[in-house]
């Protein structure tokens, strides 16, 4: 059995596809964290779900926030979805999303907007309300050479994309005390492929929920 007539019709149009980006985000971080960041245990790299960065640039004092977020005493690296909704009562706001990843132990704030500089305030912003949940400063760096993409609805395959080759080819390749370049620049994104990726990777779970309920 194939795509839900649903995602048959996204992969077809991405004004639509863009409307499942929150989904896709989300399960393209419970997918890096299952599949990937699971077998390395000695890893301490947080992928942060959208709704929490979301809930992080939102409250006023981020300690707060301390018993509902991971804890980040042993944490080396923090992925950050950011979203430019500005109205919490607003379901699926906002109409990019950019990625903010946080390097701890360098205490450097990494951003990638492929749509440069569209969420260089709410990165800033992001990594201001970290700063002091982390009891640490830490230098914003705006990556201007990131991947750009070509229309206004490939935002969120970007950033999925971004988050995973980061992940992947930068920080789990890594050796030990390696310094590693965090920058993006001359790596070529192909939204197409990659909006196909995540819809598979959301119709598997579709698949593997309907198993376990039957």
């Amino acid at each position: 059995m194939g795509p839900t007539p649903h995602l048959q019709y996204a992969m077809r149009h991405p004004a639509l596809s863009k409307r499942l980006v929150p989904r896709s985000k989300l399960t393209t971080v419970r997918y890096l964290e299952r599949e990937f960041l699971n077998q390395y245990k000695n890893a301490n790299i947080v992928l942060l779900r959208p709704s929490m960065s979301f809930m992080l640039m939102q409250t006023p004092d981020p300690l707060t926030l301390k018993d509902a977020l991971p804890n980040f005493s042993h944490t080396t690296h923090i992925f950050l979805p950011i979203n430019d909704c500005r109205n919490p009562s607003v379901a699926e706001g906002g109409s990019h999303w950019s990625l903010l990843l946080v390097s701890v132990i360098d205490r450097v704030a990494f951003h990638y907007d492929s749509l440069n500089p569209a969420n260089l305030g709410e990165a800033q912003h992001a990594a201001k309300k970290l700063e002091h949940l982390l009891g640490k400063p830490l230098q914003f760096i705006n990556l201007a050479d990131s991947p750009q993409q070509s229309n206004s609805s490939d935002c969120g395959v970007f950033v999925c994309i971004q988050m995973r080759h980061l992940l992947l080819r930068k920080l789990l390749m890594a050796h030990a005390k390696e310094k590693v370049s965090m920058s993006m620049g001359g790596k070529s994104v192909d939204a197409v492929q990659g909006r196909k990726e995540m819809l598979k990777v959301i119709e598997e779970r579709r698949k593997e929920g309907e198993k376990r309920r039957s």
